[in-house]
């Protein structure tokens, strides 16, 4: 077995379990019942989906031009996804569109009553 059918034979698994993760965050957000669940489940698992898919462009690519532009994907989806998060996570609180009584620790409410 040579080098690179051990590299398309990862790139094919690492694409399918990105694949599945992307579905189970599909599904997450269609099933979930309230928004942070619904934002954790559209944040955590579609990114690790997403950069499992990227992994497995590059096993299969191998070229530098397709590395360069694979790794600018996955930095700029790491850099982003939790600030879009963050704020809609933020705007959901001050919306009232939370469910206050599952909250363990509410951070912002508190920080909020300081000032």
């Amino acid at each position: 077995m040579k080098w690179s059918d051990a590299a398309d034979a990862a790139a094919a698994v690492c694409m399918l379990l990105g694949a599945l993760l992307c579905l189970l965050a599909g599904i997450g957000l269609l099933r979930l019942p309230d928004v942070l669940s619904r934002m954790h489940a559209g944040t955590k698992p579609q990114t690790f989906g997403l950069l499992l898919v990227l992994l497995g462009a590059g096993l299969r690519l191998r070229d530098g031009a397709d590395m360069g532009t694979i790794v600018l994907v996955g930095l700029s989806q790491l850099v982003t996804v939790p600030v879009a998060a963050h704020m809609i996570g933020r705007a959901a609180y001050r919306s009232g569109k939370i469910d206050r009584e599952h909250l363990v620790v509410d951070e912002f409410g508190q920080a909020s009553r300081r000032l």
